[in-house]
C-alpha cells in the first residue's frame, strides 16, 4: 500500500526543522539537563482562574459537540478584541473558532488556493509554513527578506514572485526574527495584493507582544478586509498553548464556507475550551499585558548581554517572545552552532535554518525560561560563540 504524496511530500523531501529540539528532548528523556530556548511556551502554564472556570464548564456539562462555528459567545467575544484592536468592524460572522492557529492557517489556504496554485510566504518563517501549503497541494514560493533590512519585506520582491499565485502568507510580529512590520511595510504589501488579485492571510498570533513601535493589522487597510483572512489564537496571548483555540477572521461569505470546511475537518473545539476562552478574554488587555511582561523583561536582559562583546548580532527585537541571533561571526552554520551549543553545553536553541535560507547562520532563542536563568544561558551562548570565532 502506498501513502498519498500528500503526506510524503509534506516536508519537501529534506528536514521538517524541529531537528535540534528533537535531539534535546531526547538528551531530557535519558536523563541529561538541558536549558531549553527552543519552543514558544509560556515558562508559566494557564491561569488558575482560566483552568477553573474551564472545570465549572466541563462538569456543568459543556463536554458534547459544541457549534462547529463556535459558539457565539466566543465569536462575539473575538470580534469584539478585534474592532476594538484594529478599528475594523467586526461581527460573529466574520469569525470562525478553529482547534488553534495552525488549523486556522490550513483552513485559510484551503479556502485561497486550489490544487497546483502557487502560495507565497516570506523566508524566514515558522517551521511548518511550507508542509501547510504543500498540505492543501498548493505550491509553496518563498520570498527572501533580508537581515539588513532586519527582516522587513521588500513589496518589489513580493511582486515579482507574483506569477501564478493567489495567496500570501505573513507573520507580524514576526516568529522567528521578532520583526514587527511596518506601516510602509503594510501599505506595500496590500498595494502587491491588490494589484495581483491576491488573498491576503496575516498570522497575528503574537499581536498582543509588542515590544517596539505598533501592531497594523492590514485587514484594516483601505479595501483590505474583503481580501485578509486573519490567525488568531489563545495560546501566546493567553498561556493557553495546550487548549487548542484559535480563530480565523475574515469576510462573512468565506466564513460561510470555512464553516463548512470545518464540518468536514475538525468538527469544532470542545464547548469547556471554548467557555474559558471567552472568561479569558474577558480579562481584557490588562491581562494580555501580564501575560507578556516576562518576554518584555527579558529582551531588555538580552540587550544588556550582547552590549558587552561584538560576536554574536541582534536582529532588533521589536515583538513576538524570540531573539533572532546572528552568529555568522563564528563560521558556523546556524545548525552547526545549534548542535555543537547543545552538546556542549546542554543549551538548545532552533537553527536559523529551522526557518528557510534566509536565516542561515543564526540562530532563534526563546525566552521562556526565568529571568536569571535566561540570562546564564545568553552569557554561556555568547561565550560559546566567542570562543568558536577564536578557533
Amino acid at each position: 500500500m502506498n501513502l498519498s504524496q500528500r503526506l510524503t511530500t509534506l516536508t519537501g523531501g529534506g528536514s521538517d526543522g524541529w531537528d535540534v529540539f528533537i535531539k534535546a528532548r531526547k538528551m531530557i528523556a535519558e536523563g541529561t539537563p538541558v536549558t531549553e530556548l527552543t519552543i514558544g511556551e509560556h515558562d508559566i502554564r494557564t491561569a488558575a482562574p482560566i483552568l477553573q472556570d474551564m472545570h465549572a464548564s466541563a462538569m456543568g456539562g459543556h463536554t458534547g459537540y459544541a457549534m462547529v462555528p463556535g459558539t457565539d459567545t466566543l465569536r462575539d467575544a473575538v470580534a469584539a478584541r478585534t474592532e476594538a484592536r484594529t478599528g475594523v468592524p467586526t461581527s460573529r460572522d466574520n469569525v470562525l473558532i478553529t482547534p488553534g492557529g495552525q488549523s486556522a492557517l490550513f483552513a485559510a489556504h484551503a479556502a485561497a488556493c486550489d490544487p497546483g496554485d502557487v502560495a507565497l510566504y516570506l523566508d524566514p518563517y515558522y517551521a511548518t509554513y511550507p508542509g501547510t501549503l504543500r498540505g492543501v497541494s498548493a505550491v509553496p514560493r518563498a520570498i527572501i527578506t533580508r537581515a539588513e533590512d532586519a527582516f522587513q519585506p521588500r513589496a518589489s520582491d513580493i511582486a515579482a514572485a507574483c506569477d501564478g499565485a493567489t495567496s500570501l502568507l505573513i507573520n507580524s510580529p514576526n516568529n522567528p526574527t521578532g520583526t514587527v512590520y511596518s506601516h510602509d511595510t503594510m501599505t506595500g504589501i496590500a498595494g502587491v495584493c491588490q494589484d495581483h488579485d491576491l488573498w491576503l492571510i496575516s498570522d497575528e498570533v503574537y499581536d498582543s507582544q509588542i515590544w517596539d513601535g505598533t501592531h497594523l493589522s492590514p485587514r484594516a487597510l483601505p479595501d483590505m478586509a474583503k481580501r485578509t483572512l486573519v490567525v488568531g489564537s489563545m495560546s501566546k496571548s493567553h498561556a493557553m498553548t495546550g487548549s487548542r483555540c484559535g480563530w480565523l477572521i475574515g469576510p462573512e461569505d468565506m466564513i460561510a464556507h470555512l464553516i463548512t470546511f470545518a464540518t468536514h475537518t475538525t468538527y469544532g473545539v470542545p464547548g469547556f475550551i471554548q467557555d474559558a476562552s471567552v472568561f479569558a478574554l474577558g480579562q481584557g488587555p490588562e491581562f494580555e499585558d501580564e501575560i507578556a511582561a516576562p518576554f518584555r523583561r527579558r529582551r531588555a536582559i538580552a540587550h544588556g548581554v550582547l552590549a558587552g562583546q561584538n560576536t554574536v548580532g541582534l536582529i532588533p527585537a521589536q515583538g513576538a517572545m524570540y531573539l533572532m541571533l546572528d552568529v555568522r561571526a563564528t563560521g558556523l552554520s546556524g545548525d552547526d552552532f545549534a548542535n555543537a551549543l547543545l552538546d556542549t553545553h546542554h543549551i538548545a536553541v532552533m537553527p536559523g535554518e529551522s526557518f528557510g535560507a534566509a536565516a542561515a547562520g543564526h540562530v532563534r532563542v526563546a525566552m521562556t525560561i526565568d529571568d536569571s536563568a535566561f540570562e546564564d544561558a545568553l552569557r554561556t551562548v555568547c561565550s560559546f560563540a566567542e570562543s568558536r570565532a577564536a578557533a
